[in-house]
């Protein structure tokens, strides 16, 4: 594994301290700094990643830079450009509906699974997470947050660890669009009935129909993502 030197003498001098890394799985730890500014487009799609600079901010060498690159270029966030570098993956049109596609199929199985296996206490959660769906709808920020919560415990729940990265890494992906789904007008309130559909539908057993019911929002949420 890569480390980076982290000595007085070598750190540079306008490095914040509060970005100084800690020295176990350096790599991993820049990786997710990164990520988090990738997905947050701090770090804009299609823009260049300038490695020696983000190498002093973050009072590093560039080797657990590039190592960190390495990993995010694995997951789709970060493509590489044969001696031009690395540069934050833009999502095409085309792209955006082939990940679309992807988790209408994943998440949709998920949902049937669950409808036909979930036991009581584990639909008693799910719609509590509905609940906090619910009680956010007048703040969007939290809104998404509560969204992704009930998505990824209804996967965990479906219980098949290679679907759920999958979705994982898809959803990343999904994320660097310029247009989120959530924020086009009126695609919450949207959003929350095709939950509350979801919901009672795999509370009635009703495996089919939680399928296309997911299928048919994850559809509606790639409509709403794509620009006018």
């Amino acid at each position: 594994m890569a480390t980076g030197s982290s000595t007085a003498t070598t750190q540079p001098a306008a490095a914040p301290a509060g970005e100084r890394m800690a020295q176990g799985a350096l790599y991993l730890d820049v990786a997710e700094r990164l990520r988090v500014r990738i997905l947050s487009h701090t770090l804009p799609p299609g823009g260049w990643i300038d490695e020696q600079a983000l190498a002093a901010d973050y009072g590093i060498s560039r080797t657990p830079l590039r190592e960190a690159l390495k990993v995010l270029a694995s997951e789709g966030l970060v493509t590489m450009k044969l001696r031009r570098g690395a540069y934050v993956t833009e999502v095409s049109p085309r792209d955006l509906n082939e990940v679309y596609h992807l988790l209408g199929l994943l998440e949709g199985d998920a949902a049937a699974d669950v409808a036909t296996n979930a036991t009581r206490e584990q639909l008693i959660e799910l719609k509590a997470l509905h609940a906090e769906l619910e009680e956010t709808v007048a703040d969007r920020e939290r809104f998404f947050a509560a969204n992704e919560r009930f998505h990824f415990r209804l996967l965990e729940i479906a219980d098949n660890r290679w679907r759920s990265q999958m979705v994982a890494d898809l959803r990343k992906l999904m994320k660097l669009n310029r247009h989120h789904s959530l924020r086009k007008e009126g695609r919450v309130q949207a959003s929350l009935k095709e939950h509350r559909q979801i919901v009672a539908a795999i509370s009635a057993h009703n495996a089919e129909r939680a399928r296309s019911l997911m299928q048919q929002h994850i559809a509606s949420g790639r409509d709403a993502a794509t620009p006018d």
